[in-house]
């Protein structure tokens, strides 16, 4: 069974649900060693000094950044830890938002928060009001040694915990040259526009991810298969580290809790921090249809010289 990444809380308001923060994705990528081709000896990589050519033991290596060409300046861990996050084992939500102003782009990486030991009616209650209300909480979050901003969401049975990218980390699209304007600058007629649709359309169907599979790796993998059967060999897995286990509180009087709670933000209005603002900012509605707009004409001229054949395919990752 898999282990917790950390044993916590999920806190909003005054409120506190015992959760364990559990991975939401599994690696699938098949995995490679370099070998010298003579005589089929694994490669090793050395931590060497640039100028002496020396290996160098871990015990003697530091943190460094380099803010200009050649030029250092050198961390040590009281530095570090000087700058890491308090808290460790809490996902405290600050703000919630509705969730379609999130842009995809921003969501990164999913994990699981599975409630604790008689914590099931605290994570009911938030899962249900996240539900009926269409809000997703933005909180922060530690993972190992990062901070991170994180969604709160509810999916079926669970909360789901993503993690989302910092603005600073996208790419401005308006950094690149992107067609702009209405249809009738690149001369789409709205005899194109309709096919294009059409051809949506006709292609169009319910999602179903089950469907999807990466056949470069199950091809790679057959290939493997009848590779170890003719040579024989073995394979082995490491363990994942050991979970540390904290002691949880219980949520005892939710009532009184969440009046508490809204007492609070009545007096102190939650200001909105400038990183979920960019988060949630909206998209231009007329910039993006004349996007859909023109892309769909390629897909008509194609469609006019071809008949469109379906194919399932699936993203490498």
């Amino acid at each position: 069974m898999a282990r917790p990444i950390w044993t916590g809380t999920l806190s909003f308001g005054l409120l506190n649900v015992p959760v364990s923060l559990m991975s939401g994705e599994r690696k699938t990528d098949l995995s490679f060693r370099m070998l010298d081709s003579r005589d089929r000896k694994p490669i090793r990589f050395e931590r060497v000094n640039a100028d002496t050519g020396e290996e160098v033991p871990w015990k003697d290596i530091v943190k460094a950044y380099e803010y200009d060409k050649g030029s250092y300046v050198v961390l040590d861990e009281s530095d570090i830890k000087s700058a890491a996050p308090e808290s460790h084992e809490t996902v405290e939500v600050e703000s919630f938002v509705d969730a379609s102003q999130i842009d995809p782009r921003y969501f990164e990486k999913p994990y699981l928060l599975v409630p604790g030991k008689k914590a099931e009616k605290g994570y009911v209650l938030l899962r249900e009001t996240l539900r009926s209300t269409g809000k997703v909480g933005i909180a922060r979050v530690v993972v190992r040694t990062r901070e991170y901003l994180c969604a709160v969401m509810p999916h079926e049975h669970a909360l789901v915990l993503l993690i989302l990218r910092y603005p600073q980390e996208l790419v401005d699209p308006e950094e690149h040259k992107l067609p702009t304007g209405s249809l009738s600058e690149y001369r789409i007629s709205s005899k194109e526009t309709e096919m294009a649709e059409q051809l949506i359309e006709s292609m169009s169907g319910e999602w179903k991810p089950d469907e999807y599979h990466d056949e470069f790796r199950e091809r790679l993998q057959a290939v493997l298969t009848k590779r170890i059967k003719e040579k024989g060999g073995t394979t082995t897995v490491e363990d994942d580290p050991a979970p540390r286990e904290d002691a949880a509180t219980n949520v005892v009087d939710f009532m009184s809790l969440l009046q508490k709670s809204l007492d609070a933000k009545k007096r102190t209005p939650a200001k909105k921090s400038a990183a979920v603002s960019k988060v949630v900012k909206k998209q231009k509605p007329a910039k993006k249809a004349a996007k859909v707009a023109k892309a769909a004409t390629k897909v008509a001229k194609a469609a006019s010289k071809a008949t469109p054949k379906r194919t399932s395919t699936r993203k490498a990752g």
